[in-house]
């Protein structure tokens, strides 16, 4: 069978993971497939030297998504890159973290195959492992958490999500896409039974300049993101494994400044 990373073969898709941001953490093939792209379909907050690794020649189409605000709905992306493919293109679809962890990598490999098109997944680092790695914040530990999950903050009838089990004792919880929705993801935790004094960090631009990791308690988790003005990407993490991170306590800073304004 010839490999679609054969340039010879033209006309298909190459799903990449770009990883958590960082140039450094793209995979080898992740590398040799946009050496060989025609066309580099990408979201936008991939990092432009990630974007240079493909031909000066190559066609870079930005279809970045913000909250609340698409530059193109998801059908009009797959039918975008079935177009490209089938006038002979060697389409490289270049998603942050991981293609098939809330990157919509599925959708797009369905729209691919129903058009009769070939299509290749290359995996990337996740951001939950790339941020967590950056903050020494172990996600399983023998001793602290034997079971990891990991959910999306911001969705359709966040409310009515069930959550219920994934985070506490014994458990790490990760949140992508929950800065916005911060007070209602702790309150709702806090209504499935996890402690208020359960610890939670937030990894802000994990592997990018400017990255900061920071942890208080559940309770506080709302008002430390707007405290800190922690703008996206970031992730959010809740559990015991917290403790063992190099995380800045801000709980601890915060209190402190507050006794220094009540001296």
């Amino acid at each position: 069978m010839i490999s679609l990373l054969d340039p010879d073969a033209r006309g298909r898709v190459i799903l990449v993971g770009a990883g958590p941001g960082d140039p450094v953490l793209l995979t080898v093939r992740a590398v040799e497939a946009l050496r060989v792209a025609d066309v580099v379909v990408h979201d936008g907050l991939i990092d432009s030297r990630v974007l240079d690794i493909a031909p000066a020649g190559a066609h870079r189409i930005s279809v970045a998504k913000r909250r609340a605000r698409h530059t193109l709905p998801q059908e009009a992306i797959n039918a975008l890159i079935v177009a490209h493919v089938r006038a002979g293109s060697i389409v490289v679809r270049l998603k942050g973290g991981d293609p098939f962890i809330f990157g919509r990598g599925g959708e797009e490999v369905e729209a691919v195959r129903a058009a009769g098109l070939p299509v290749e997944v290359v995996p990337g680092v996740s951001a939950a492992l790339g941020c967590a790695a950056e903050a020494m914040l172990p996600l399983t530990h023998r001793d602290h958490s034997s079971a990891v999950s990991f959910v999306a903050g911001q969705c359709k009838g966040l409310t009515e999500q069930d959550w219920a089990g994934l985070a506490g004792q014994g458990r790490t919880l990760v949140i992508y896409m929950g800065v916005a929705t911060a007070e209602a993801i702790a309150d709702k935790l806090m209504a499935d039974g996890v402690a208020p004094d359960m610890p939670v960090a937030v990894l802000e631009k994990g592997t990018l300049p400017g990255h900061r990791a920071l942890k208080t308690l559940l309770a506080d988790l709302g008002p430390m993101v707007e405290r800190e003005a922690v703008a996206s990407p970031a992730i959010i993490v809740v559990g015991e494994v917290v403790e063992l991170s190099d995380a800045e306590d801000k709980l601890v800073a915060w209190a402190r400044a507050a006794e220094g304004l009540n001296a």
